[in-house]
C-alpha cells in the first residue's frame, strides 16, 4: 500500500492577502510560480483542468474541484473522482501581526496510483516534494514583490 505524500510550507510575502488571493485564486497564474505545472485550465467557477510535466519528457492532465474558497483567506481543491491524479490542496493568507504583509500557508497531499504510470506520476510529486512547495513559495514571492 502506498503511503500519502504530504508537504507543507508557511512563506510570508510583503503584500496584503486579498492581492495573493485574487492571484492565486485567478488558477492561471499557477503556472508563473509553480514550475512543474504547464498550464491551469479554468473549465468553470469550481472546476479546473490541470497539465504537469513527469519524467522522462511526458506530462499528464486531470481534472481538480474547488472545495473551499474563502475570499481573502483560502483556497482548496482536490481532484475529482477518477483522475489521473489525486491530489489536493490549500492556500491559507494570514495577515501579519504588524499588518504589512501576509503569511502564506500552502499544503499539497498526493495519493500515489500502482502500476507504471503511477510510478512516473508519483516520481513528479515525491521526488523532493517539500523543497517544490518551498520553490514555489518563494518564487510566488518574488513575483508579488515585485508589483
Amino acid at each position: 500500500m502506498s503511503q500519502d505524500i504530504k508537504a507543507e510550507k508557511t512563506f510570508t510575502i510583503n503584500k496584503l492577502p486579498e492581492e495573493l488571493y485574487r492571484y492565486w485564486r485567478n488558477f492561471e497564474n499557477v503556472p508563473n510560480f509553480m514550475n512543474d505545472i504547464n498550464y491551469v485550465k479554468v473549465l468553470d467557477n469550481n472546476r479546473l483542468k490541470w497539465s504537469a510535466n513527469v519524467p522522462m519528457g511526458s506530462s499528464v492532465e486531470w481534472e481538480a474541484e474547488i472545495i473551499e474558497d474563502k475570499e481573502n483567506e483560502s483556497i482548496a481543491w482536490e481532484s475529482v473522482e477518477g483522475a489521473a491524479v489525486n491530489q489536493s490542496a490549500r492556500a491559507s493568507f494570514y495577515p501579519t501581526s504588524d499588518g504589512n504583509g501576509t503569511e502564506v500557508k500552502f499544503v499539497s497531499d498526493y495519493k500515489p496510483p500502482g502500476g507504471a504510470v503511477g510510478a512516473g506520476i508519483g516520481k513528479l510529486f515525491s521526488s523532493v516534494p517539500q523543497k517544490q512547495v518551498e520553490d514555489a513559495l518563494n518564487q510566488l514571492k518574488t513575483i508579488m514583490e515585485q508589483k
